[in-house]
């Protein structure tokens, strides 16, 4: 993570612009403080990614909140949306840029765009549908891409992929649960009852029916507490008193949205 950060450091001079890439189900947790630091006055997009799998009406809020905040940003699907999309909203981001190179004469320069964020928001998985190459590192756990490397995008764009970097120690224990949860932390790194405890807590206050549908649990389950919860989906898996195989079974099923699509994140409220 250190070695990642320092290369950061070293290219964001190289770069016109950076898509700061974060989980669509969490986006605010899913932003790494030491890289938003690092980016200073450089250009930005968030993109928030895996749309697919958050609340659709809660990501609309989340990109107009950030918007409103002077942030740009856009939300995508990183396998069906299209590469125009997210040059049209660099070009918007760059034109005074782009406008005083025309003027000095300069055309058909490719833009310099580094791609950063944590382990398994999607980087590489947009990156090989933008440049429609399987050149970027795959895989849907942390830690995947290794190294930095240039990849050409249409006519205008050059991507520099980074490998996702984590910061070292949240503060709050919150959004350790959230990000383990959507998978950003590897899983032999937290207990997965506490992660399952949480997401059952989630998903009683934001959509109790789809975790009783998909449990198929009684009205009776659904009134005791988060553990005993647990256990009564344990006993409906199968998996008897074994409720460590129950929790890690209920957290990739969170993952693939198999409870339905969700966002973790809210929306800070205004302050009058």
């Amino acid at each position: 993570m250190a070695k990642a950060l320092r290369q950061v450091k070293e290219n964001i001079k190289k770069v016109d612009i950076v898509l700061e890439l974060v989980d669509a189900r969490l986006p605010e947790s899913s932003r790494n403080p030491q890289l938003s630091e690092i980016l200073q006055n450089k250009p930005s997009i968030i993109v928030l990614t895996k749309k697919d799998l958050a609340d659709a009406v809660k990501t609309r809020e989340w990109v107009n909140y950030y918007e409103e905040n002077s942030v740009p940003a856009l939300a995508v699907n990183s396998l069906k949306d299209s590469l125009k999309s997210i040059e049209r909203k660099i070009m918007q981001v760059l034109s005074e840029k782009i406008a005083t190179q025309k003027e000095r004469g300069i055309v058909h320069k490719r833009i310099r765009v580094m791609c950063i964020g944590i382990p398994n928001v999607g980087k590489s998985t947009l990156l090989n549908h933008l440049v429609k190459k399987n050149v970027a590192q795959v895989g849907n756990k942390p830690g995947v891409t290794k190294a930095q490397q240039w990849l050409k995008a249409g006519k205008n764009l050059v991507l520099l992929d980074t490998p996702g970097i984590l910061w070292p120690k949240f503060e709050d224990p919150l959004i350790g649960k959230k990000l383990a949860l959507t998978g950003a932390i590897k899983d032999t790194l937290y207990a997965k009852d506490d992660v399952a405890l949480y997401a059952i807590e989630h998903f009683l206050k934001a959509g109790p029916a789809q975790l009783q549908e998909r449990y198929r649990l009684e009205e009776s389950d659904m009134e005791g507490s988060t553990i005993d919860l647990l256990l009564a989906i344990t006993q409906k898996m199968g998996f008897r008193d074994d409720y460590d195989r129950a929790s890690e079974r209920l957290i990739l099923e969170c993952r693939k949205g198999k409870l339905g699509n969700y966002t973790l994140d809210e929306i800070p409220q205004k302050i009058e």
